[in-house]
């Protein structure tokens, strides 16, 4: 279990479609919406152990993701009457890095040597679905909460260069959330928007896994943006994606003993559009 989001691209969800929308007719009862954005991921801290004898190791100090790497994400939108939202996610995520271990590690049962070159992968894409009720059904304003689900597929590997050596780890997970979000306007086109999705939990009661496991998720954005001609806003986007999950499966499948602990604190800033 780890982060993962609804998107902050929804915060015209409560908002009418444009009366020239390329996408919407005016005084229909619902209404759809797609946004995309693009930009880059700084990660701010990440390290992730398996195995209780295992290294833990420092994916920014040790694992060469001290750059930037590029980010997508896209997010459609049912807005139903004034109240209602339904929206869908996905957020690709895929850092994949090659360095030379200045340490000795220990990685579940594989060890891998000081001043071996090694290829890391850290996959850990998501969907998520969002309900989201509105508080305040205002044509301009903004609050919502709701809930959400989201389901992450991990595909997390330690790879020697010369490839004799590997440690492989797949798994695919829902992480039930709450949701909220806040939409104002700035002047007669701008705005500005807030939203958090995110929980703290022993996973194995709300999931029902045999994990047991504590984690966290917090994927919280801010943004402000203008409102174009025919429904559609253009919009700069500051988010944080962060949180993990520590414990130990009970039928791990792996060589080790079940033990793992994967944290990570993200920080996104993107440009993106919504058509409405």
């Amino acid at each position: 279990m780890i982060l993962a989001l609804a998107s902050l691209s929804a915060a015209f969800a409560a908002t009418p479609p444009a009366s020239d929308s390329l996408l919407n007719e005016p005084g229909r009862g619902y209404a759809v919406r797609l946004d995309a954005e693009i930009g880059f991921l700084a990660p701010l801290a990440h390290t992730i152990q398996f195995g209780h004898d295992g290294t833990v190791f420092d994916y920014v100090a040790d694992g060469a993701q001290n750059v930037l790497f590029p980010t997508v994400r896209f997010d459609a939108g049912l807005d139903v009457g004034k109240r209602e939202t339904f929206t869908l996610l996905y957020q690709p995520l895929d850092l994949r890095t090659e360095t030379v271990l200045h340490d000795d590690i220990l990685v579940d049962t594989v060890t891998f040597a000081k001043g071996e070159p090694v290829d890391l992968r850290y996959g850990f894409s998501f969907w998520r679905a969002t309900w989201l009720h509105e508080l305040l059904p205002a044509p301009e304003r903004e609050l919502s909460v709701g809930l959400a689900l989201q389901i992450r597929d991990a595909n997390i590997s330690f790879t020697s260069g010369d490839g004799t050596k590997a440690f492989v780890e797949h798994d695919v997970g829902p992480v039930p959330a709450l949701a909220a979000r806040l939409r104002l306007p700035v002047g007669k086109t701008a705005f500005f928007g807030a939203e958090a999705t995110g929980i703290y939990a022993p996973i194995k009661y709300l999931n029902g896994s045999n994990v047991d496991v504590v984690g966290a998720l917090l994927d919280a954005s801010v943004r402000g943006g203008f409102a174009m001609p025919h429904g559609t806003d253009v919009f700069l986007c500051a988010r944080y994606i962060g949180g993990g999950a520590s414990g130990t499966a009970k039928n791990s499948e792996g060589f080790g003993d079940g033990y793992t602990a994967n944290w990570l604190s993200f920080g996104t800033l993107s440009l993106g559009a919504s058509l409405r």
